[in-house]
């Protein structure tokens, strides 16, 4: 079982340094640090609030499925940041490359991934084909947290599978309580 999570590890560092030695490209930098912040806290909340407001009927029972799913996410994020407090790669690493203004806080789960995943799944459960636009930003915002030297790929995928699961949830339970009312 050991030499299991040995080899999962070194994995992780692996895919890590494939993506984050590309760290001086220009054009990358350019657009990961602005591609990042779609995961953020301010841009999350600020979309649920905006499409909630502007939109109707099953729009925005949908919005609202995001913004509850993006509020569950988080208690089993901050959970899983206590249990497992994971430092960073750029804390841990040598020769990693890390945006200015790194974080301190854990690394496992990426609150960024689990975030963004968390209010676009309801819209994809939504509409289908929003999935071909939605799930790449998705995926690269989990890139960009990669690149910026700030998560394993096993934080990315823990916080895209989580925000996944409360996405679902929430637009599922949304449609059962717009029955009801309806």
């Amino acid at each position: 079982m050991i030499k299991y999570f040995d080899y999962m590890y070194e994995l992780d560092r692996q895919s890590f340094r494939y993506i984050n030695r590309y760290f001086d490209y220009k054009f990358l930098n350019s657009f990961f640090h602005k591609i990042t912040h779609a995961g953020g806290a301010t841009f999350t909340i600020v979309a649920v609030l905006i499409m909630t407001i502007i939109a109707t009927d099953t729009v925005q029972n949908t919005a609202i499925a995001s913004g509850i799913s993006l509020m569950m996410s988080h208690i089993p994020v901050a959970i899983f940041k206590k249990i497992y407090p994971r430092k960073r790669p750029y804390l841990v690493l040598k020769n990693c490359r890390v945006t200015k203004k790194p974080l301190t806080d854990c690394s496992f789960p990426s609150g960024h991934t689990t975030a963004i995943f968390s209010i676009i799944t309801p819209f994809i459960l939504l509409n289908p084909v929003l999935a071909s636009i939605l799930f790449p930003i998705g995926f690269l915002v989990g890139i960009s947290r990669i690149y910026l030297g700030l998560h394993y790929p096993s934080d990315i995928i823990a916080g895209g599978l989580l925000g996944l699961t409360t996405g679902i949830i929430c637009f599922l339970l949304m449609g059962k309580y717009a029955q009801m009312l309806s």
